[in-house]
């Protein structure tokens, strides 16, 4: 889906917007989508591209999956109603773009340190971090299979 596409879709609801890479799809993934699809009615997520998430230094041999692939996954779900991938290393131009009424990250993050919180508070949207599931991520799923 375009950025263009994602606008018109959008039509005045209200918009949560969340980004991330998605490697691995596992269920804190899952919960902490459908938190944030709950606070408003429609979801779109951000995704990573490829380079980009080698530019995060996730690892020598992430992401696992292509892009492609991890874009296919996340649009199945319920809960998304779109994916946009972005090539920066933060979705700060895609919310400029998008200006979500309410960005969602991830309890790894506080408001003070998302640099696209300044963007989100500028236009008087709402950054809401929800927390974590305990011992759930995709390096966690990634070193357990390693060490099978």
């Amino acid at each position: 889906m375009t950025i263009e596409d994602a606008c018109r879709l959008r039509e005045g609801r209200r918009l949560v917007f969340t980004n991330g890479v998605f490697d691995i799809l596992h269920a804190g993934h899952v919960r902490y989508l459908q938190h944030a699809r709950s606070l408003g009615e429609l979801l779109i997520v951000g995704m990573n591209s490829d380079e980009s998430v080698r530019r995060l230094g996730k690892g020598p041999n992430r992401p696992i999956n292509p892009l492609e692939d991890r874009i296919e996954v996340l649009s199945a779900l319920r809960c998304v109603d779109a994916v946009v991938s972005f090539e920066e290393d933060t979705p700060e131009a895609l919310i400029a773009v998008l200006r979500p009424n309410i960005h969602v990250k991830g309890g790894d993050y506080t408001v003070e340190s998302l640099p696209e919180s300044k963007i989100v508070l500028g236009y008087g949207g709402e950054v809401v971090i929800v927390p974590l599931l305990e011992g759930r991520s995709s390096t966690r799923v990634i070193q357990r299979l390693a060490a099978d």
